[in-house]
């Protein structure tokens, strides 16, 4: 039977190519298109790669792509191991007593955890909550001229230095489960994951705070919450001075985030979050990754001619291992956005999310990560 390689291979002398030549139309690098013709699989990162690169190569050099991933997959099988259920096994003569003496541990085991769990486990139980409310303590953490950046916990406090005479302000964490709650000495502040608000925290009506939320969970309230905290008199310069955000075009409008300093791209705003789609097409071999809405990762290989639409309400975050081979479009708000596309080869990671500011509004907004 006609191995897939020796095709490929045919195909391609018959065409008078040379693996430069391919590499250069097909983005393959020819390490692959040489392991290809010799069916080395050993040398594809994973198995979504082998076949990708297969199909690209055979749509290429003209030959039938049903027929070549026909005889990758015949040869995979040939060369997969037996499963062991399909082997007869002949039963050693020790397995009886073997068999016996692990079902009297088992019950002796059994026994002790029933006696464990009933007489031992409540006791244990009751020491073990004694001991965490003896050692729990409240953190405090005071706020100096340079940026303070913690995981907080319920309970924990911050520190602001008195202006005068008068004394310290105090800000207490009174809740970190979906939004974070703190307690000022002129009432609640309360923030959602990504948002980043000036407070006011002695109702003199200037703020004097900005803070930040970049981590929060929404089931577990015991992981706390990362957030960063200045004083807004302390922001240097080049972080205090915001691009006045134009009105919302057709294409994207690029400002600075303050603070943070990561590129944003402003794609629109409004008084609400509302669902949004992505479309991504493909025009060449790219191994693609996004999350939606701290959902599982999805990731695959895909080819020239291949589209995925993705749904968020929240936010969604996109890896590509060569973003010239990608267009992406964000419609929301029946607009459509096209989004900057890099070099060749070039990865890329970038966020696209609902960010709330201090002044109650909502913005769609695209960031560009490490």
């Amino acid at each position: 039977m006609e191995s897939y390689g020796a095709i490929l291979k045919k195909a391609r002398e018959d065409k008078m190519l040379d693996f430069d030549t391919i590499e250069r139309d097909t983005t393959i690098t020819r390490q692959y298109l040489e392991a290809l013709e010799t069916e080395d699989a050993a040398a594809f990162p994973g198995e979504p790669y082998l076949v990708g690169f297969l199909k690209n190569y055979s749509d290429y050099l003209g030959v039938d792509t049903a027929e070549v991933l026909k005889l990758y997959h015949a040869k995979r099988i040939q060369e997969s191991p037996v499963p062991e259920g399909l082997l007869v096994k002949q039963k050693p003569s020790y397995l009886l007593p073997l068999i016996i003496t692990c079902s009297i541990v088992g019950a002796l085991l059994l026994a002790f955890f029933i006696y464990l769990f009933a007489f031992k486990m409540p006791e244990i139980k009751n020491k073990k909550a004694e001991t965490i409310a003896q050692n729990m303590k409240v953190h405090q953490y005071e706020l100096t001229n340079i940026a303070l950046t913690k995981r907080l916990y319920k309970g924990d406090q911050i520190i602001i230095p008195g202006k005068d005479a008068a004394g310290a302000i105090v800000l207490t964490v009174s809740n970190t489960l979906g939004k974070l709650t703190i307690s000022t000495p002129v009432g609640n502040q309360i923030l959602d994951l990504s948002e980043e608000r000036e407070l006011d925290v002695d109702g003199d009506g200037n703020p004097e705070l900005i803070l930040y939320v970049s981590d929060i969970s929404a089931t577990d309230g015991s992981r706390g919450a990362e957030i960063r905290m200045l004083k807004k008199d302390e922001i240097p310069l080049e972080e205090s001075v915001v691009e006045e955000t134009p009105a919302v075009p057709t294409t994207a409008t690029t400002t600075q985030v303050p603070v943070k300093n990561i590129k944003q791209t402003l794609l629109l705003e409004d008084t609400r979050a509302y669902p949004y789609t992505v479309n991504v097409s493909f025009r060449g071999a790219c191994v693609f990754r996004y999350r939606v809405d701290r959902k599982d990762t999805v990731e695959d290989y895909y080819a020239s001619g291949d589209i995925v639409n993705i749904v968020a309400s929240n936010a969604i975050r996109l890896w590509m291992s060569n973003i010239n081979a990608l267009k992406i479009q964000v419609i929301a708000d029946t607009k459509t956005y096209d989004l900057e596309v890099g070099k060749a080869g070039q990865v890329q990671a970038e966020d696209i999310k609902w960010v709330k500011d201090g002044e109650g509004k909502y913005r769609l907004v695209v960031m560009e990560l490490d």
